[in-house]
């Protein structure tokens, strides 16, 4: 005998696309939101770099800034060097430990 069969076929197929769901939400949420958050941060410390502020680039180059132009910055080095590098190439993370270092 073989059991009844009734109209409740389709819901695994609906439990299935609430799990995947919800699996895209905490992926947002853990992943993409904290990667956007840091973004957000890293540009506006670009923006607020001001002459004469000490920064780390993120090939580890020490450097005080000298110009700043709109996508690019002039760092000095150790004896008196400049160097132009692009705003992108600066790194909040290790400036900020420089910055307490202090």
């Amino acid at each position: 005998m073989a059991p009844p069969q009734g109209e409740g076929g389709g819901g695994g197929a609906m439990q299935s696309l609430i799990m995947f769901g919800l699996i895209i939400i905490v992926f947002y949420f853990f992943m993409i939101r904290p990667q956007m958050k840091k973004a957000k941060e890293a540009k506006k410390f670009r923006e607020t770099l001001d002459k004469g502020d000490k920064i780390v680039t993120i090939g580890g180059i020490h450097g005080k800034v000298a110009e700043i132009k709109e996508t690019t910055i002039i760092i000095e080095v150790e004896g008196g060097m400049r160097l132009k590098v692009e705003k992108a190439a600066i790194s909040p993370e290790y400036t900020g430990q420089l910055e307490q270092k202090k």
